[in-house]
């Protein structure tokens, strides 16, 4: 019998996967065991009939432009790029690599689909930045196969693609890069060479990815369907307990000087708040950070970055009381003995490491859980409630709200339409501009426009 093709699957489908299927390794001929997956460049997804066609075809259960999406958009296409230009030169100057930004391994570690020789099923070029694979998994294994009809997406789990829909390790694949891993990671050091700070927020950089895929996805057998309506709310949830289970476990390595290359700095600077220190000065009575003061830390000592905790508490302890107040104890811990001068190892590793499977255990709840307007209401009333708090903890919790805000609102609007729409979408603007130059952030200015939105809110 045939092979029969997915709904929506032109018959040239079946004629690439072919093709494909013939440019795999083959099995070994004493064995039934598959060779290990191996990369074998975004260029295999490109044919018009799968992944590559200029618009969405209708009827089909995925888009079939993906490819078309991420080279004409997405800036992932561009990422090796920028390791070619000025400041990528600049850097590797900098940095005394020991050749050039575009050829280096520290860079091409996220800015390409960078890979051993050995894991290599053909050539492709690093110019294409970071691709299809990056993400998915090295496709040798399953790219011909994932084309057929009803070939279930587990099988393709199984022969080495990532599972990207499991929003826990979409969001574990997406901070490889975007918050750092023993092997690859930026630290103090290339971002004085001239790297951007890194941060994160799962929904939002969705957003401006832009999404290629459809929401909300088929569901699994014997769950409900996901709501469209709210799967941004859940992304978000579930991205910032992801991320801040993964900042612990950065941490945690960091202190016990686990990393390979060479042992770190203590404390690495990258942890702390970038604009405790970077920040225009001024006369003292015009600055609203001494006007605060230095609480929970001696003056002149770098502030903790608690960003990737200070809006995020407030969701734990609405949605998981039990491991919302202990995750806090924990949290406490680490951001009092990170703010210290001459922070102790142990004692940061010990509590950070703590925080893991409490950060872990809510991820999974959020990742699972219903969502509705009553929810996205109360965690938006929350957050402008905190205002205060979140504004003095530095730009990049400020930044952290402002993304918060607009994916929540975005949901909660889209289902209740309120009619006061453009004034609220207006106030969240503004949390935007006064986070456009970071060096000059006024925290009082910003809770005033974030507290703003509470009664807007009904």
């Amino acid at each position: 019998m045939g092979t029969q093709l997915k709904p929506g699957i032109a018959q040239p489908a079946l004629i690439l996967a072919a093709l494909c299927l013939c440019l795999l390794p083959a099995r070994s001929a004493s064995t039934d065991t598959p060779e290990p997956s191996k990369y074998i460049g975004p260029g295999s997804c490109a044919a018009t009939s799968c992944h590559g066609s200029v618009k969405p075809v209708a009827g089909s259960r995925i888009y079939q432009n993906e490819y078309s999406t991420w080279i004409l958009e997405d800036k992932h296409s561009r990422a090796y790029g920028v390791l070619t230009g000025e400041v990528g030169e600049r850097m590797a100057r900098i940095l005394k690599l020991e050749s050039k930004a575009g050829d280096a391994p520290k860079c091409l570690a996220c800015h390409a689909l960078y890979s051993a020789p050995e894991q290599r099923g053909r050539q492709f070029e690093m110019g294409d930045g970071v691709s299809c694979e990056n993400c998915h998994g090295p496709a040798s294994a399953w790219l011909g196969p994932h084309t057929t009809r009803d070939w279930p997406h587990e099988k393709s789990v199984a022969l080495g693609m990532h599972d990207t829909r499991n929003v826990i390790h979409r969001t574990e694949k997406c901070l490889e890069c975007h918050l750092g891993t023993k092997n690859k990671f930026v630290d103090h050091e290339m971002i004085a060479a001239g790297h951007p700070d890194l941060f994160f927020e799962l929904d939002s950089f969705s957003a401006v990815m832009p999404r290629h895929w459809k929401v909300p996805r088929e569901s699994a057998p014997g769950k409900p369907a996901e709501d469209a309506a709210w799967a941004g709310v859940r992304d978000w949830g579930t991205g910032q307990a992801v991320q801040l289970r993964g900042e612990m476990e950065r941490l945690v390595w960091r202190a016990r000087n686990e990393r390979f290359d060479k042992k770190d700095v203590w404390p690495e600077y990258s942890e702390l708040s970038c604009f405790a220190c970077h920040h225009s000065l001024g006369p003292a009575k015009d600055s609203w950070r001494q006007a605060h003061g230095y609480e929970g830390r001696r003056p002149g000592d770098p502030a903790w970055n608690s960003s990737r905790y200070a809006v995020f508490r407030l969701l734990a302890k609405q949605i998981d009381s039990g491991n919302g107040q202990e995750l806090d104890k924990r949290m406490l811990t680490v951001s009092n003995e990170m703010s210290k001068l001459n922070p102790d190892r142990a004692a940061v590793a010990n509590a950070a490491s703590a925080a893991v499977p409490l950060a872990q255990q809510i991820a999974e709840r959020l990742a699972a859980m219903q969502y509705d307007q009553a929810v996205t209401l109360r965690m938006m009333q929350r957050i402008t409630d905190d205002a205060e708090n979140i504004a003095i903890a530095d730009e990049r919790a400020a930044e952290q709200a402002a993304m918060a805000i607009d994916s929540l609102y975005i949901a909660y609007a889209r289902d209740t339409k309120p009619a006061n729409d453009a004034e609220v979408r207006g106030a969240i603007n503004v949390l935007f501009q006064q986070l456009e130059n970071p060096s000059s952030y006024n925290a009082d200015q910003f809770a005033v426009a974030l507290r703003r939105i509470r009664p807007m809110l009904h």
